[in-house]
């Protein structure tokens, strides 16, 4: 079983959220991961520059996402 708990912010971390854990894996092996949220990305200039040159690009020789794998794969065996 697979299950991830969303947290606004540590706070939020309680002792329900261990219960509900114990309950639910009972007595089965279970690895708890903490991760910080990194929503507010910013795009650094040199980022957004390689963007705005694929914009201008001509968009007829671009790969879809499975094309795009589909070489990786080759590649890299990915």
């Amino acid at each position: 079983m697979y299950t991830t708990y969303h947290l606004t912010s540590a706070q939020e971390a309680s002792i329900d959220i261990l219960d509900s854990i114990k309950i639910a894996f009972k007595s089965k092996p279970v690895t708890i991961i903490v991760e910080e949220s990194y929503k507010d990305f910013d795009l650094t200039t040199d980022m957004k520059s390689i963007l705005d040159e694929r914009i201008q690009e001509n968009g007829k020789n671009y790969l879809t996402a499975e094309e795009s794998i589909n070489h990786l794969n080759k590649r890299y065996g990915l």
